[in-house]
Parts: structure tokens; sequence; C-alpha cells
């Protein structure tokens, strides 16, 4: 049947009219009813072997565009609604993103399940059905606040199952109930799905804000992603989160295997489980107690999953490297206790170090050292990542298992990335080297041989003033903010936490704005873009927000610097937000401490869609480096070697890190101290300012003011080369070409080659 034919059959069906009667949101349902029932038909990729990808959190974004295109109907959809004089853009944003995930893990976590697909290799998502979300951003008088994030209508993409699972937890008994995504395959026609666990009865969205009752485990334990944590309530809720999900999925794993027709016995040869992060730790003794209740004895259960799981690393800041006290256990699953203290007890006896012990002196249990110790596989995210967690963070381990450690650098889905949100730039792609690049992105490398053919740099440059010429109308149309499409579109959009360092772009800022005051006008204007949302209890994030919506309306109200520097602040930052942004930017901040980002994402999408990376020598930023050339970058910074010894205190006089010396350079005081001018205390609230002021010059934990005079002096150099038109565009190519190695494609191929041997 036609499409045209299958439209017109789903309206009829739906509304009752043909298609060219329905509004927009009408035809929106519509094609989602059509797309999701395709893609829910496709079989799923065969295999004797399967994935489990256990996530807290999966960053979908808004699905229609990339199911469409996964299903070779992107097109096909376009030109059918462009007869109807309708435009799929339109249509699109009538669909509401879904609030599962957060930041860059769980984009990964997406980007991974896309290219899943893509490769045919049979693999599903595990994860819970979030109702709200993290949160949805709002500013008010200059500050975040938060407000539930609702996305889940009559309509959605969720497919019910009818299956449920029960989960015992400490006195009481929860149905896990089962709703999946589907996830098709591009270039193929398979399926594979993102298992998504639910509880029977979801409360309602709180009254007012984000509060509400985090013991009501039984309706609120979906409601959000990552609740406060600054009480007890708030992490036994996270540890309740926890459980359930593991649970569930280890529930579900076990059923598929017996149906598939295998003895329990043989798990480790027909499943891998890939723990994201620390968060589905407890997947592993949840598996053993299954498996020991079902006749195994410990030594069986305990060899079948410690071949079946494998764990990845993310991070080496502490709070992503989960200790729960054991009593939070106790109290959650009280029959997983025996399990990790016999975990504990055996590894302890192999290993008496009490750097590797599973449950500490203070009764904590170390859920990477639980995933470390009982599973096959330990990877980093980016080659630097991955030396770090070996020479320092968990030297202990590699010393101990050297041949479980490996580096899989992270990647993202070009399907997504550059295909669906950068058009323009694809098309010009594909008129120089051909399609073969969407299925295949080392391709992207024939694009090298055009650094000097003139007629393509000038167009790649009209593609690119194009598409910032349509983040201005959005910016316009959605947030009433006025940017100039002439200028040079400075970009930093990514979770507000201080090692990412914000606030050192809010200094940047301040340098230039108080040049501009004293006269001194720069090479060309500059917009200064953020996107970014704080924890709701982080309140040094918050604080940082505060100081760049101050500086935006600061520089808003003032004619002299205006015309030569704006500052502008995305709400609610989110993927629909990066498919505006991340096309029509310039310069890709990516300023990171070195040593604290283990790989970033954000960075690979901005090179692909031909932004010029300013950035540390941290995470994949090491490799872009080493790829486009330093031509073709801008660096600047400590290195992580250095910055590793600064907070061991290795210096000399064994102080390690001083933030007031740096401070009390001449150039970076007065940028500091601007924090509290008049100017701005007449704009902010003065005492949030003043306990960042404080904060800056006396704690600095993410060493700003180490980096800050460096890194305003590479940023003017980016500036001032940008006017050198051709010369950018050949920049803006060669980061275009080499982007084809950050492929999410290439990155699950090497992980189903080195771990997960599907196929």
């Amino acid at each position: 049947m036609q499409l045209k034919e299958q439209l017109f059959q789903t309206t009829q069906a739906r509304f009752g009219c043909s298609p060219d009667q329905c509004d927009d949101h009408q035809l929106y349902e519509a094609l989602l009813i059509l797309t999701r029932t395709m893609a829910q038909n496709r079989p799923a990729p065969k295999g004797n072997r399967k994935l489990y990808y256990f996530s807290a959190e999966f960053l979908m974004g808004k699905l229609l565009s990339n199911n469409l295109l996964a299903l070779g109907l992107y097109g096909e959809v376009k030109d059918l609604l462009a007869d109807l004089g309708r435009d799929l853009g339109v249509i699109e944003s009538m669909e509401p993103e879904p609030s599962l995930g957060n930041g860059g893990l769980g984009r990964l976590a997406a980007c991974f399940l896309d290219s899943i697909a893509a490769l045919g290799l049979p693999g599903d998502g595990v994860g819970l059905n979030y109702h709200y979300g993290l949160f949805r951003q709002k500013f008010d008088q200059g500050r975040q606040t938060e407000v539930p994030d609702p996305w889940i209508e009559p309509d959605s993409w969720l497919i019910p199952t009818g299956m449920s699972f029960d989960v015992p937890f400490g006195g009481f008994d929860l149905k896990a109930v089962l709703y999946d995504i589907a996830i098709p395959g591009a270039n193929n026609q398979c399926a594979n799905r993102l298992h998504l666990f639910d509880v029977a009865e979801p409360a309602a969205a709180p009254w007012v804000g984000i509060d509400f009752d985090k013991g009501d485990i039984a309706h609120r334990l979906t409601s959000f992603l990552y609740p406060d944590d600054s009480d007890d309530a708030g992490r036994l809720l996270r540890v309740y989160q926890q459980y359930f999900m593991v649970s569930a999925g280890a529930q579900l794993i076990l059923s598929e295997l017996e149906s598939r027709g295998y003895p329990l016995n043989t798990l480790a040869d027909h499943v891998v489980v890939q723990i994201n992060d620390t968060h589905p730790s407890m997947v592993i003794p949840e598996l053993i107690r299954l498996l020991t209740a079902k006749g195994l004895s410990f030594d069986e259960a305990f060899d079948q999953v410690r071949r079946t799981c494998a764990y990845t690393n993310h991070t080496i800041l502490a709070e992503a490297l989960e200790k729960w006290p054991l009593a939070f256990i106790e109290k959650v699953a009280p029959q997983l206790v025996p399990v990790i203290q016999e975990l504990d007890r055996r590894m302890k006896e192999a290993h008496p170090d009490p750097k590797v012990a599973i449950i500490d002196g203070q009764n904590r249990v170390h859920m990477a050292h639980m995933d470390i110790h009982c599973g096959f596989s330990v990877n980093g995210v980016a080659a630097l990542h991955t030396e770090i967690l070996k020479n320092s963070e968990l030297k202990p381990f590699y010393d101990l298992y050297p041949e479980k450690f490996n580096n899989k650098t992270n990647g993202v889905t070009l399907r997504r990335w550059l295909e669906a949100c950068d058009p323009e730039l694809a098309a010009l792609i594909d008129s120089c080297i051909g399609p073969g690049w969407r299925q295949d992105a080392k391709e992207l490398e024939k694009l090298l041989p055009f650094q000097e053919d003139e007629a393509v740099l000038d167009r790649l440059l009209e593609v690119k003033q194009h598409n910032k010429n349509q983040l201005c109308r959005v910016l316009w149309a959605t947030q009433g903010i006025e940017i100039d499409p002439q200028s040079v579109f400075d970009i930093q959009v990514k979770r507000l936490h201080e090692y990412k360092r914000q606030q050192m772009n809010a200094l940047y800022i301040i340098h230039k704005y108080l040049e501009i005051k004293s006269g001194k006008l720069p090479e060309r204007p500059v917009t200064v873009l953020f996107g970014a949302k704080a924890a709701p209890a982080y309140i040094m994030a918050k604080r940082i927000i505060h100081l760049i919506l101050c500086l935006q309306k600061l520089i808003d109200q003032d004619p002299q610097v205006r015309p030569w520097l704006r500052v502008a602040m995305v709400e609610n930052y989110n993927v629909t937000w990066a498919e505006r942004l991340i096309p029509a930017c310039d310069i890709s901040e990516q300023i990171s401490l070195a040593s604290k980002e283990a790989s970033g994402t954000g960075n690979m999408k901005f090179m692909a869609n031909g932004a010029i990376t300013l950035g540390t020598l941290d995470g994949a930023n090491v490799e872009i480096a080493q790829l486009v050339g330093e031509e073709n970058i801008y660096t600047f910074g400590q290195k992580s070697d250095a910055v590793i010894e600064l907070y061991k205190g290795n210096e000399p006089d064994g102080r390690g890190y001083r933030p007031l010396d740096c401070y009390h350079r001449p150039g970076v005081e007065r940028l500091v101290d601007f924090i509290v001018s008049p100017e701005l205390l007449a704009i902010g609230n003065p005492a949030e300012l003043s306990e960042l002021w404080r904060d800056m010059k006396n704690k600095d934990w993410f060493m700003a003011l180490l980096d800050v005079e460096d890194y305003i002096s590479a940023k003017d150099r980016a500036v001032k080369d940008y006017g050198g038109r051709r010369a950018w565009a050949k920049k803006m190519l060669v980061n275009i070409a080499k982007s084809g190695y950050f492929s999410s494609d290439r990155t699950i191929e090497q992980y189903n080659e080195d771990i997960w041997k599907l196929k």
C-alpha cells in the first residue's frame, strides 16, 4: 500500500477526515501512529547472543524524524506534506520530547541504541519510564526554577507490552509494568526495543514545582529522573529506582533466555549486560540471587554473571562512582545484602587491599568496585580517560585485572546529528562525494581534496550562515532574544557543572565587556550562547546560571557594548535546542578542566557540523586534535598530568593549587571582582553573586582561574582568524571530513568486536 493511502486510512480511522482536512497536531498523531506501527512490526535482529544495555537515562530527543529516516520514509513524507501545503518541521514541532534523560550519558545511550539497530545487532535498552523527566527549566528574575516536564500523551511512542514483573522490596512488592519504544535500524528491516519499566499507578505531577513525597514509592518511583538527593529520603528513592530497574530487567533477561530455549546455566553464552555507569550496578547481585533461587549454586551463578556483565565508566567524579550505605540496601532490597556480602568476602579473601573492597570500613557498598570485580570488561570512553583510569583513578584494579580494561572512544549518530539536523550541509556533502557517507561515515574523508575548491568553501560558508539565520529567527520567535546573525556564534551547551567551566566563559564575557567599555573594540561582534540545566540541589551551578543571566541583561541594556558583544542563554536546553544550536555554531566551547571530562560528545556533534573546537586537551578533544591537526583546533590550558599533580598537592611546596595566587594576577582579579561590581549587583541577587565571588577566589575547585588568561588569548585568536573567511572554511571542511571517526556506528562495532561478540 502506498504511503499516501496509508496516511489517508490512518487519519480517516483516527479523526474521520482526510489528511488535507487535519490540523498540524492531528497530522503529527497520524504520522506517529503510522511510523510506530511500521517500526513495531519489524522483526528483531537474530543471533544466539543478545545485549541488554542498562542505563538510568536515554535522552532520545524527538523521535519522528529519526524514525522516518531509519524507515527510509523521510523524503517521501516531506514531499507528501509539501503537496498538502504543510511543512514537516512544523509537524515535528507538535511532538513533545521524551523526558527520559538529561545530559551526555543519556544522549550517548540513545545514539548507541540507534547504532546497535542500524548494524543489525540483537540488543535492547533497559531503563525507567520517567513521567516528568529531570525537570523543565524556567528562568524567573535571573534564576533557574524547576517545573515538571510531562511528555506522555494519549498517543505516544510507548508500546504497552502487557508484561509485568513483581519487584520485591523490603516489606512490600511493587509491580513493574513494561512499555517498549521500537528502535528501527537504518538501512535494514530490523528493529530493537527500548524497554522501560513503570509503576502500575503513577502519580500525577506535583502541584508546585518538582517537590513531592519521596516516600510514596508505589506511585512516585518513576516520576522524576535523579530526584533531589540532598536528604536521606531522596537518596533512598534513588536506590529504590535503581533496584526496580535492575530487578525487573534481570527478570526480563531470564524469562527471554528461557523462552529462547536456553538453560539458565548457559546465560553467559547467550546474554551480555552492559552496565552504563554505576546506576544499574545492582543487576550483578540481583542476577546471582535470581539464578540461585532457580536452582544454580552460588558458584555457578557467580561464574555465569561475571562472564555476562560488562561495565562502562563515564567519569572519575566521585558523584558518579556511587557508594551506597549498606543500610540503604538493607531497607530497599534486604534479599540482596547476603549476596553482596558474599561477593565482598570472596574479593577480600583474594585481594585484601582495602582500596579495592566492595564494602568499605564505613559499611558503604562501592558500586564501581563490584562492577570491576564481578564483570569481565571495564571500558573508558576516550583514550585519555582510559589511561587516567588505568594509571590513576582505578590503578589498584588495573594492577589486578589488566586484561579487563579497554577503551571505546564514544561516538554520535550522524543520522541525527548531521543528516537530520543540518540537511543543507548534508546536501552539500552529497554533491561533493555522493551519499555513501550516510552508511559509512569514514567516507567523509573524501571531502579533504575540496580544501582548495573555492566554490565548495563559499557554499560551506553560505550553509553556515543559513543555519545562523534560522537560529536567530527561532530565538526571537520562542524567547524574544535578538542577536546579530553576522556575529561570531560562540556556543557552550552542556550540563551545568563547575568542571565544565561555564564560569570561565563568563569571565571571558566580563573581559570583553570591560575592554569595550574602555574603548577597545573587538575584531568583530561576538555572540556567546549557553544552554544548560543545573541539578536542583546544586547551588553553585545555579549561581553560575544567575551570573550568566545577569551578564545577558547587563549587556542587553548597554548601547555601547550591545553591538559588539551579546550573551544569550536558551531556556530549557534539550535535544531539540541542540539540533538548532549545533548547526549554527562557529566556535565550539569544550573547556572542561583537563582530566575531568571523560569524553564529551557535544564536541563530536559540533565538529561534524563545521564548528571549530576551542578546548582543553581533555576527553575526546585529544583525539579531535590528533585527527584535525593543530591548525584546525584551538587548544589552551594545563594538561591533565599537571592538573592531577596539583590535586595531589605534589607541587614543590606540597600545597597544590592555590586559587588566591591566580586571583591576585592583575588581569584576573578585575574579572572576578566584577561579579560583585555595582553594575551586576544592581541587576542580580547580591548574596548569590557574593557567594560565587568568594567561592571562585578562595576555592575554585575546577581551576577556572588557572586557565582563564590562556583561554582568553585562545578565544581571541579564534575570533581574529574567523575574519579570514576561506581559511576558516578550510578549517570547517577538515573538521567535517575527520568527524566520521566519531560515528557511534564505529564505537558500537568496536564494542561488539571486543566485548559483546553478538554475531
